[in-house]
């Protein structure tokens, strides 16, 4: 556009869309959120999907690079029921994210979270495949090779239904504070599977990865507790 004079009108149009710095939401004049994509449930489901198949592809790499593929009821056992306790870890995570005014802090805790269990899935799956093992344990019980037989869902810190139920209803700080519990003592309860194992299975692997996965959740407990002031 020219002005009058027949130079360029310095005058500039605003955009109708404002973009909030903090956030990376873009909000328009009628106040309609659009979420940015590393915060739509959609690309995060994604992206969990593709960690785990990134996973799979480590462990194939390991066990291809000359892994004599040792193995024992307890490193069969171990890596099906500890898949099933890092799928209940990955769905509570993400129910956490969807929820409504919940601490900024626990939301990046809880994807990372998500992320780290969904890679550790898939290196489980393709340690089972190195085997020759089925991925899902074909007795439908948990906790055999520790000699304490049970359902899935009694395994050591696993959530019960009431509870993940009331995670799914809760909002806010209450939202926060219940995440943390539920969260922590599921991990408690990976910590003992995990540091048990490494002392039964007899693939040099499943032990070094059992001893990580102990490591790495008693560092998430631990930045989990330190956010319990700010959750309220």
């Amino acid at each position: 556009m020219t002005s009058d004079g027949g130079g360029l009108d310095p005058t500039v149009t605003e955009p109708d869309d404002d973009t909030d710095d903090d956030t990376g939401e873009t909000v328009d004049d009628d106040d309609v959120v659009v979420l940015s994509w590393w915060q739509h449930p959609v690309n995060v489901i994604t992206m969990l999907v593709a960690t785990a198949l990134i996973g799979g592809m480590i462990g194939w790499l390991i066990g291809d690079a000359g892994n004599d593929v040792a193995t024992s009821d307890a490193d069969v056992g171990f890596l099906q029921d500890m898949r099933v306790h890092h799928e209940q870890a990955v769905e509570m995570s993400l129910t956490f994210l969807g929820l409504d005014d919940v601490d900024s802090n626990l939301v990046a805790e809880a994807r990372g979270i998500a992320f780290g269990q969904a890679m550790d899935i898939g290196v489980m799956i393709q340690l089972l495949r190195d085997m020759d093992a089925p991925t899902e344990s074909e007795e439908g019980q948990a906790m055999a090779w520790m000699g304490m037989a049970m359902n899935d869902e009694d395994m050591p810190g696993m959530a019960t239904a009431e509870q993940l139920a009331e995670l799914r209803a809760s909002s806010g700080t209450d939202a926060d504070t219940l995440f943390i519990d539920l969260m922590s003592a599921h991990h408690e309860g990976g910590i003992e599977m995990s540091e048990t194992a490494a002392e039964m299975v007899e693939n040099d692997d499943v032990r070094e990865y059992a001893e990580a996965w102990a490591r790495n959740q008693r560092t998430e407990i631990a930045e989990m507790d330190a956010l319990r002031p700010a959750a309220g």
